[in-house]
């Protein structure tokens, strides 16, 4: 065998040994440094963009989070506008799924435990196949983002005069609000539409849609004719349900809590615009990050922050383009509480039980995140500390980390500010927050311990009581 074969042979056995978590990771690795180096192209950006802001923005569109260090509008030309909303696409339309579609055309000679792990993984985000369904999925997306920019172009942005510029602004909006993403082209967000009700409403039904995910949607077009509760899914009717609660919740919550503290984000604001925007606002914290009122730490009390919080840190539902722990893990710690309580032994919902195996996805979901995210702020202070006189406060470090890591895009003014370490901190917490804390850490476990995974498989091990 001469060496060119040879080498040819080892590379198509490392591809058949990568797992499909490991496989998505430099997928997505990969994605983000070709928009790097896209994004850096002086026929993309302004002589501002380097490598450095190149790479951060990039990142942040791949994982459709909307944090930027550059002003989009300014700074990227038309094709790094066009170039930014292609990487959005990308990634909301759901990473995992095109990696995985990806995956049958590099990977050959899959083992039947392979294809079976791979269809796994496209289940868990909401696919459950390729072909028709990823094309049913992208259908729908186009018809969704295209029917979102009509709207915004008839009926939003009416004051640009420019029919071109008016049409690219729907288009990146909707593209951008779809997928959960937050970016603007203007550098206020949606600020200068915050009273425009035609503007709040048809991104809030763009967020909604693509944060609900292809199962919700899916089930509901299909339902159509006689679209009752009963006829929907168990899935369906748990992450409607949730999303309503959370909805109302989080906007009731920052209507009491800034009117408690009579603080400045509603200060100017009429009764009808204080729900509007509330609304708006609610609805955009569970990872959209659109924001028609200025956001900072002078204008939003502490207790209206920790609020936002809650709501980025659970974030959309899963096969969605938003990210946090998303709709049905908060559901399914909820309902093991409960069952916690009252003494039962099974974790029951709506009369259905759930297996211990997604009750124990939830938990690690949920610790691992939020450990994630404490780790993120305690590096972030350290860095504040270490470049001399600390900038910013804890809850503005522990605001920056919880949006970043959940595919947000709120910000109090920190992320500009930050040195190269901090961004850096806010670049891993993105690329780790959309990929998902658990498959992230599947994919380094699985490469460090092959061999103890495989040997673990083949025992048993005794039954032990612990006192918690």
């Amino acid at each position: 065998m001469t060496s060119i074969p040879r080498a040819i042979y080892r590379t198509q056995s490392w591809r058949r040994r990568l797992t499909v978590p490991q496989f998505t990771v430099l997928t997505g690795l990969l994605v983000i440094f070709l928009g790097t180096l896209i994004i850096s192209n002086p026929l993309c950006s302004s002589s501002k963009v380097g490598f450095w802001e190149a790479l951060f923005t990039a990142t942040s569109a791949v994982t459709v989070t909307g944090l930027t260090v550059i002003d989009i509008g300014k700074d990227l030309t038309i094709a790094g506008q066009v170039a930014l909303a292609s990487m959005i696409l990308i990634g909301g339309l759901g990473l995992m799924a095109i990696t995985t579609f990806l995956q049958g055309f590099v990977v050959r000679g899959t083992e039947l435990k392979c294809r079976l792990d791979r269809g796994k993984t496209l289940d868990e985000f909401g696919v459950g196949g390729v072909g028709s369904t990823f094309k049913g999925i992208a259908l729908t997306a186009m018809t969704l983002i295209f029917s979102g920019a009509f709207a915004l172009y008839i009926f939003g942005f009416n004051d640009i005069q420019s029919n071109g510029n008016r049409m690219w602004a729907s288009i990146f909006h909707s593209i951008s609000a779809y997928n959960n993403a937050g970016f603007g082209i203007w550098s206020d967000s949606l600020e200068s539409y915050g009273s425009n009700s035609a503007v709040n409403f048809i991104v809030i039904i763009l967020i909604l849609l693509g944060g609900f995910g292809w199962r919700v949607t899916s089930d509901l077009w299909s339902n159509r004719k006689q679209l009752r509760r009963k006829n929907l899914n168990l899935h369906t009717r748990l992450v409607l349900r949730t999303s309503l609660i959370l909805i109302f919740t989080g906007a009731f919550g920052l209507i009491i809590t800034e009117s408690l503290s009579q603080g400045n984000f509603f200060n100017t604001l009429s009764w009808p615009q204080k729900l509007m925007t509330a609304l708006f606002e609610s609805i955009s914290a569970r990872t959209a990050g659109f924001t028609t009122m200025p956001l900072s730490i002078e204008t939003i009390s502490d207790s209206g922050l920790l609020l936002l919080m809650a709501l980025m840190f659970i974030g959309a539902s899963p096969g969605g383009t938003g990210g946090g722990i998303k709709t049905t893990t908060l559901v399914a710690l909820m309902a093991a509480t409960r069952s916690t309580l009252r003494g039962q032994r099974d974790v029951i919902i709506r009369n259905r039980q759930i297996s211990d195996k997604i009750v124990l996805k939830a938990v690690g979901i949920t610790l691992g995140s939020l450990m994630f995210v404490l780790m993120m702020t305690l590096l972030l202070g350290i860095a504040n500390n270490l470049e001399g006189e600390p900038t910013f406060s804890f809850l503005e470090m522990l605001f920056t980390c919880v949006s970043a890591f959940a595919t947000v895009g709120f910000d109090l003014g920190v992320t500009k500010h930050l040195g190269h370490f901090g961004q850096l901190v806010l670049i891993i917490g993105m690329f780790v927050g959309r990929l998902g804390i658990l498959l992230l850490l599947s994919a380094l476990w699985e490469a460090i311990n092959r061999d103890r995974i495989q040997r673990q498989n083949r025992i048993g091990f005794p039954r032990a009581d612990l006192y918690v």
